[in-house]
């Protein structure tokens, strides 16, 4: 079976990005999680990002389809601009923070990393790749942006 995620890497203007940390296993990721059965996907996203920041946001472009081959989990990634709420911490995020694509790379696995990365650095279309759950997997998807 596969399950699909949607995540929405918030943008400030200033080509940073809003990471979490999960409070569960303290990876640092674009805020997002599984949609529901009965849940539409833009819909699933607002919830998502609300539940994991305390942020509205608006959905501006789907960036990315990424497959974890292991776990059979596709995301679907947007990025969003917050339009509204505030910052909070929560059941699901420990921490918040506005990172540079530089770091970004330093913080997040290269499978979560690239999520962000394809967000900022806009591609003509969306990225469509495949990972491990930790690491791209070269051959089936493009190279890791530096």
């Amino acid at each position: 079976m596969h399950s699909v995620s949607v995540s929405g890497v918030i943008l400030d203007g200033h080509g940073r990005a809003l990471l979490i940390q999960r409070r569960d296993i303290g990876r640092w990721e674009a805020p997002g999680g599984v949609l529901e059965r009965d849940e539409d996907i833009i819909s699933g996203l607002l919830r998502e990002v609300r539940e994991e920041t305390g942020l509205d946001v608006t959905p501006q472009a789907m960036t990315g389809v990424y497959k974890n081959m292991t776990r059979g989990i596709i995301a679907l990634v947007f990025r969003c601009e917050a339009v509204g709420g505030q910052l909070s911490v929560n059941d699901e995020a420990c921490a918040f923070r506005w990172a540079t694509a530089d770091e970004v790379r330093d913080l997040a696995a290269e499978a979560y990393a690239v999520r962000v990365l394809d967000a900022i650095q806009p591609l003509s279309s969306p990225a469509v790749r495949a990972h491990d759950g930790v690491r791209i997997i070269i051959g089936d998807c493009a190279p890791f942006p530096r």
